[in-house]
């Protein structure tokens, strides 16, 4: 099979190296791919931008593609899979109209409510007057989304009414998210600890994966500002047995048939961010992708071939599959740039990379915001491949083991070893489960 994996993220590489570990695959092409895609065997990168899906389902026709993966939100919510699906090519994802669960927050907040699915209260504001009017009215300080797609930073956790209303101001009037926060949702601030809970969907059947947690903030304990996720790790001792129940039951079986009685049936894998409340889950947000750095930590768990499973979302036997999952735990660490999430520089030379990924290292370092400049000269004269940093997420060092103790030890081991300028990375990823 050739498969063509769009993204250039870790979960991308993440999804490249899982998917070059299946028998029925002959060559992977990723568009655009980084820096570790391309150091994949029969793994070539594509210059072709993720949004620009003519580009996309040309290369697809022409390299005779039999798969096609998505990785990013954003072709999914502009509609690749459709345009794939009109000209019978075989892709992985939900269509756009079932992506609009992770596409517009108010949306999928309407759905929620429509079909009962357990959420905190939320109204909708396009005048930022009239949103900062109401902010000033709550007794509680609330939760401030932007509706649309804002990288992963699109949620701001005001600390007082004042912060809350520039928040505000800074969304609707300045266009801080562009044009995701010109609608933008007041919610209730739930509490409790936070939970990812994914699901490969057929449209009528679901497999729950591992739950995982995620760390969005930038600083050690939970400090600082959202970021697209600094580590997780999985599978997380919060998903008991009761708890995964109930998330299956009033959550991602509720979301799968109330999609498909709407006429959009969700194929792919849905992400359910959830808030482990005393009411029980409620959710959060949807996504409708595997979670970045969320995939970095399931995918090394996962014992099935990655591809039988994918191909099974899309034809709708995924109930004949019962995916086996390994009993280990697994830790990512972020690397990034200094001064992520906001300005940063890039090009600064990586060193101590592993030479390749084997796929049962204990310790995988999977490449985010990186390229490969083969420019350079050796004191001979030689060129030289140089792993450059490309982004603000530069790296996810993951590391597996039979214990978090183990897990995190790795990782952080393998961080240590790695270099470049201005690397950041917080240094208390799935620290509390240690001696769990």
């Amino acid at each position: 099979m050739n498969i063509l994996l769009i993204g250039s993220g870790a979960r991308e590489h993440a999804l490249a190296w899982k998917l070059a570990q299946s028998r029925r695959v002959d060559h992977i092409y990723a568009a655009p791919g980084n820096g570790g895609t391309a150091g994949i065997p029969n793994c070539t990168n594509i210059p072709i931008p993720v949004h620009d899906s003519q580009a996309l389902r040309l290369f697809a026709i022409d390299n005779m593609v039999d798969l096609t993966v998505v990785g990013p939100e954003i072709p999914l919510v502009s509609g690749v899979v459709d345009e794939f699906d009109a000209e019978g090519l075989t892709i992985f994802g939900p269509n756009k109209s079932a992506a609009q669960l992770e596409g517009s927050k108010v949306y999928s907040k309407a759905f929620m409510k429509r079909h009962g699915i357990p959420t905190g209260w939320a109204r909708v504001f396009t005048d930022f007057e009239a949103a900062a009017d109401f902010v000033n009215e709550l007794d509680d300080l609330p939760v401030l989304k932007a509706s649309g797609l804002a990288g992963g930073k699109g949620v701001l956790l005001p600390t007082s009414r004042v912060e809350a209303v520039e928040q505000l101001r800074e969304m609707m009037v300045s266009r801080r998210f562009g044009d995701a926060g010109s609608t933008v949702l007041v919610e209730e601030r739930l509490q409790g600890p936070e939970l990812s809970v994914l699901a490969f969907c057929d449209g009528l059947n679901l497999r729950v994966v591992p739950a995982a947690q995620d760390h969005k903030r930038l600083l050690n304990g939970d400090r600082g500002p959202n970021t697209g996720g600094m580590g997780a790790f999985a599978p997380s001792p919060l998903a008991t047995r009761e708890v995964l129940d109930a998330v299956e039951h009033n959550v991602l079986q509720p979301t799968l048939v109330g999609m498909a009685s709407e006429g959009s049936p969700y194929r792919g894998v849905l992400y359910a961010g959830l808030m482990l409340t005393q009411k029980g889950p409620m959710v959060l947000e949807f996504n409708c992708r595997f979670g970045d750095p969320e995939a970095q930590v399931i995918l090394p768990l996962l014992k099935s071939d990655l591809v039988e499973l994918m191909l099974a979302c899309t034809d709708g036997s995924l109930a004949e599959h019962d995916p086996e999952w390994s009993a280990e735990s697994a830790v990512t660490v972020v690397m990034a740039s200094g001064g992520y999430p906001d300005s940063y520089e890039t090009g600064r030379v990586i060193s101590g990379l592993p030479e390749r990924l084997d796929a049962d290292a204990s310790a995988l370092v999977f490449h985010a915001g990186t390229k490969v400049d083969d420019t350079r000269l050796h004191a001979e004269g030689e060129r030289e491949p140089v792993v450059l940093t490309d982004g603000g997420r530069v790296l996810s060092v993951t590391a597996t083991g039979a214990d978090f103790g183990e897990a995190v030890s790795d990782a952080y081991q393998t961080v240590e070893q790695i270099h470049f300028e201005g690397a950041v990375w917080r240094t208390d990823i799935g620290i509390d489960f240690t001696l769990s």
